[in-house]
């Protein structure tokens, strides 16, 4: 299955609903208010009930598939959605909301609201620290956008905000938006999220020269010097990240302000995550991102033009 919008699933509700389904309660369904199961929730049938709604006996409360997800009392038909999803994790550099409001016939602020509730459920926390024993994590930093407050055109790169990468070498990538290159900024991240048991290679920043008493191994190569490998010394997979990330970044979205850009990392490690190398073809791709649409539920608060998760 690909993101063909001639799927079946991209066009009737009862073949999209009986989709998520089959991958959100693999077991039979779930009562996302107390977490009954089996005979406890009984679908509900007949001309007085929509299809897809269920009731819980124990907290006799009634529910969808989409209750307690990204997708909660959404307008927009759920085979539109699913469209949009296999879009979204299709696209190797992201799919721009014009592009999803052309393709579905959605306005461009239903579109634009959907791509970031799916950027959404792309994220993920509480995660392993990564790498272990002899294997390499690249770590590296580059710069993306305009900080909130600074002037639109500055010498250097201190108006810019800062993105740091750690790529596991042949593994997954996770990025953080932190808030400068400087010591205290990047080494607790390093530190936190990568196994002791790692050798860690990346240039020759300043901030990354202590990092060697804390890990297994730390090899830099000089790009100051025009060294860019050295055996098997490099942060060439690193960088290859974040030439996918600014292709995305400046050709299909174009602009991200700082309150986002967290969503928009965690959209480009996702793919990288599960991408065609690591045994993910599209359809496994989007089968990947269901579980993170659970317990992520956002609304959006006109007054402040930005989004507030809910407390589940």
């Amino acid at each position: 299955m690909t993101a063909n919008l001639q799927n079946p699933i991209f066009t009737d509700e009862t073949k999209a609903r009986e989709w998520l389904e089959v991958r959100v309660w693999p077991n039979g369904p779930v009562c996302p208010h107390c977490g009954a199961t089996g005979d406890d929730v009984t679908a509900l049938q007949g001309k007085a009930h929509r299809l897809g709604l269920y009731q819980c006996s124990q907290c006799r409360e009634q529910f969808t598939v989409t209750v307690k997800t990204v997708f909660e009392r959404s307008k927009v038909p759920l085979s539109k959605w699913l469209a949009a999803l296999f879009m979204m994790t299709a696209s190797k550099k992201g799919v721009s909301a014009h592009q999803i409001h052309r393709s579905l016939g959605i306005s461009y602020k239903t579109a634009w609201f959907l791509c970031h509730r799916l950027r959404e459920a792309m994220r993920t926390g509480g995660l392993a620290p990564m790498g272990g024993p002899g294997a390499i994590v690249e770590v590296d930093e580059t710069f993306i956008g305009r900080q909130v407050g600074q002037p639109k055109r500055r010498a250097g790169f201190g108006h810019k905000n800062v993105v740091l990468t750690l790529v596991e070498r042949d593994g997954r990538a996770r990025s953080f938006h932190v808030s400068s290159t400087t010591i205290a900024s990047l080494v607790p991240v390093i530190r936190e999220n990568i196994s002791r048991e790692s050798v860690v290679m990346t240039d020759e920043h300043v901030s990354y020269q202590r990092l060697g008493s804390d890990f297994a191994g730390h090899e830099m190569v000089n790009h100051s010097a025009e060294e860019y490998v050295r055996g098997t010394v490099s942060t060439n997979t690193v960088e290859g990240y974040f030439s996918i990330f600014k292709r995305g970044m400046r050709g299909v979205y174009q602009h991200c302000s700082e309150k986002h850009l967290h969503r928009y990392l965690a959209e480009f490690d996702f793919r990288y995550n599960h991408r065609i190398k690591l045994g993910f073809n599209d359809l496994m791709r989007a089968e990947a991102l269901v579980p993170g649409i659970k317990g992520k539920r956002l609304t959006y608060r006109r007054p402040r033009n930005s989004f507030e998760p809910l407390p589940y």
